[in-house]
């Protein structure tokens, strides 16, 4: 696999959490090589987000102050709105014509907030996929962000490909039977979306859930991935004592649900954020459960986020023409590539969504 995967430009992409956007501080973010600068209206508190760069020297926004609903710039003192347009320069009335910095389409959903970076023409908030456990009631969810130093198409092919949860994450969430079970692959190419399922009727419970659910022996172990491309990444996982079967209708009353959630943001060419959330719809007041898996789940994180960087700085030194393998496991991760590349090469279409 190249080590430099393309950015579809006319997509969403999350760009922080809801939590992280404010007033007390402006936030800049780098998404798809663009520097932004995000905030909240004074009146209605919605997110707005502009280009983190002053028109007269550069010096970026988000290191500047609020007046307002407008950004003062730090250096010397050019002003904006939220419509990124400039209303005041220093030393004189007139403000030039040029000075403006892009504003960019903004959605706040699911506890997310969402960005376009291509043709606002074409930014359709409709097609945006959905994450509603992270603020339904009913469910608890513990989150966290780590940059890493790595295409976001290697964090792609991390997350499709479970089995790796076997040697990379062993004795946290990894067990043999994640490795050795088989998995179904469904695609969806115009949709955009790649389904990967692993059904494992008789496993070890590994440490992540034996701890924090309290069962003790074998389990019935369920992981069942959306891939919504190129951002939003779903795992629904579900774990039962072994021989506890869901109820004819589809309830699951003595199974532990839990969503683990990715949003897969490129940041410049060899970055990517890689958003992280756990929700479950069990003990959801028990704070030392909570406080559990925030840890357990952030070094599992990390596991990944050192084995990405290696992987990055392996193979930026790989020889020309250096062809890879692929296997079974790999079915979901190749098609997540597919997809990616068709959404660059088409490059002002959206993907479909159902609403």
């Amino acid at each position: 696999m190249p080590h430099t995967t393309a950015f579809a430009r006319n997509q969403w992409y999350v760009a922080a959490y809801s939590t992280e956007v404010g007033r007390e501080e402006l936030l800049g973010r780098t998404i798809l090589g663009e520097p932004l600068v995000f905030y909240r209206t004074e009146e209605d508190g919605r997110p707005v987000a502009l280009h983190d760069r002053c028109v007269h020297r550069r010096f970026p926004l988000s290191e500047s102050r609020l007046e307002g609903d407008r950004i003062v710039c730090g250096y010397h003192g050019f002003t904006y709105d939220t419509t990124g347009a400039c209303v005041y320069v220093p030393g004189q009335k007139r403000v030039p014509r040029t000075a403006r910095v892009t504003a960019y389409p903004v959605v706040e959903q699911d506890s997310l907030v969402w960005v376009w970076i291509g043709d606002p023409a074409l930014a359709d908030p409709r097609t945006i996929p959905r994450a509603r456990h992270l603020d339904s009631p009913g469910w608890t969810t513990v989150q966290g962000m780590e940059p890493i130093d790595a295409d976001y198409g290697l964090l792609v092919d991390n997350l499709l490909d479970l089995s790796h949860e076997t040697y990379l994450h062993g004795g946290y969430i990894g067990t043999p039977e994640v490795a050795e079970t088989p998995i179904t692959t469904e695609v969806d190419e115009g949709a955009g979306i790649v389904r990967v399922s692993r059904h494992m009727d008789d496993a070890e419970c590994p440490p992540f859930y034996a701890r924090s659910t309290g069962i003790e022996g074998r389990i019935t172990r369920w992981q069942d991935i959306e891939y919504h491309a190129p951002c939003l990444y779903l795992l629904h996982s579900r774990i039962a004592p072994v021989g506890v079967l869901p109820e004819a209708d589809g309830s699951d009353p003595n199974g532990f649900h839990t969503e683990i959630t990715y949003a897969i943001t490129p940041s410049a060419d060899g970055k990517v954020y890689d958003f992280w959330m756990v929700s479950r719809d069990w003990a959801t007041d028990d704070d030392e459960v909570t406080a559990f898996l925030r840890d357990n789940n952030h070094t599992v994180v990390m596991q990944d986020v050192d084995a990405l960087n290696l992987l990055q700085r392996t193979l930026g030194s790989e020889r020309t023409g250096y062809q890879e393998l692929s296997i079974n496991i790999d079915t979901g991760g190749l098609a997540a590539r597919r997809i990616l590349a068709r959404l660059v090469e088409e490059g002002d279409k959206p993907v479909e969504r159902a609403l």
